[in-house]
């Protein structure tokens, strides 16, 4: 597995623990030891790394990948030119079955770099030979989440900001963590060579004033959530900048995407019942979150 430090690939790796599941996992810096967890010291740049993380293996689950930078250019190294060295190592190590995290934002590469990047790297998959499934997850939130964060504080203030009116779907991490690993040895005929964008169960997403009062409830306030139009927020990333330098969490490239009105999942998409299905709805998952901002000390 890459990105097996990120966000996303520390839940998939309680989720293999929970299961006694062996795992190599790719990092760029030294870590500590974990039950069943070979660690590889290495980036998507190292090609002795990759060989050696995909020697043997069952399966690639591939999650590693940059979602912000103040530079656009850094999305072609890191998620194109860094799926198409995974699949070369697969290949040579005849690692068939390659399980690849994508995003909902590859449906509109026109809106943003990040989305343009993901569909490349997308084709790159389709294209390789291999045993391929393409996750394309929705906003993804829970415990150890650093995007979603903001809303909760901000609602906990009594106000959050929304981009222009739409709606989007959602899904816990641990969910998303137990449909890659029930990707790897599910059925082929309902996996391989198949698109998926699961979400949370909640047929036509969430609206986002839904979803900011959802967050509110999940803090104990009332939320003010008005619809910011798309020019006031570039203009909220660009002070965004001015104020954290490379640590901007919104950048122009965000509200690109962040501003178009439909990023709910599509039920001609949806992982077949026999594979997976969320075990955890949006409501439930929004207040286990926050208790979880709580007990870091976050809220």
């Amino acid at each position: 597995m890459t990105g097996a430090t990120g966000f996303v690939g520390q839940a998939v790796l309680d989720a293999a623990g929970q299961r006694e599941a062996a795992l190599r996992a790719l990092t760029r810096r030294a870590q500590p030891a974990r039950e069943n967890v070979a660690w590889v010291e290495g980036g998507l740049g190292d090609a002795d790394a990759l060989a050696g993380l995909c020697e043997g293996a069952d399966a690639v689950i591939h999650v590693a990948g940059l979602t912000n930078t103040p530079d656009p250019a850094e999305f072609e190294e890191a998620n194109v030119a860094g799926t198409a060295r995974m699949i070369e190592a697969a290949k040579a190590t005849k690692t068939r079955r390659f399980v690849f995290v994508s995003s909902l934002s590859a449906r509109e590469p026109g809106l943003s770099a990040y989305g343009a990047s993901k569909a490349r790297a997308e084709e790159l998959v389709e294209a390789s030979g291999l045993d391929w499934t393409i996750v394309r997850p929705p906003g993804v939130y829970g415990p150890r989440d650093v995007d979603y964060l903001e809303m909760f504080r901000t609602a906990k203030l009594g106000i959050v900001p929304l981009p222009p009116r739409g709606a989007s779907s959602i899904i816990h991490v641990e969910d998303l963590a137990r449909l890659l690993l029930d990707l790897v040895d599910a059925t082929p005929a309902l996996v391989r060579r198949h698109m998926f964008e699961p979400d949370d169960g909640r047929e036509g997403g969430w609206s986002h004033k839904e979803l900011a009062d959802a967050i509110g409830r999940a803090v104990g306030r009332n939320v003010f959530a008005p619809h910011l139009p798309k020019g006031l927020m570039m203009a909220g990333a660009r002070i965004d900048r001015l104020l954290r330098g490379d640590k901007a969490r919104l950048t122009p490239d965000r509200v690109g995407y962040m501003a178009h009105p439909n990023w709910v999942a599509r039920s001609s998409k949806k992982v077949p019942a026999a594979v997976w299905e969320p075990h955890i709805e949006g409501e439930e998952g929004l207040a286990r979150t926050a208790q979880w901002y709580r007990s870091q000390g976050l809220l």
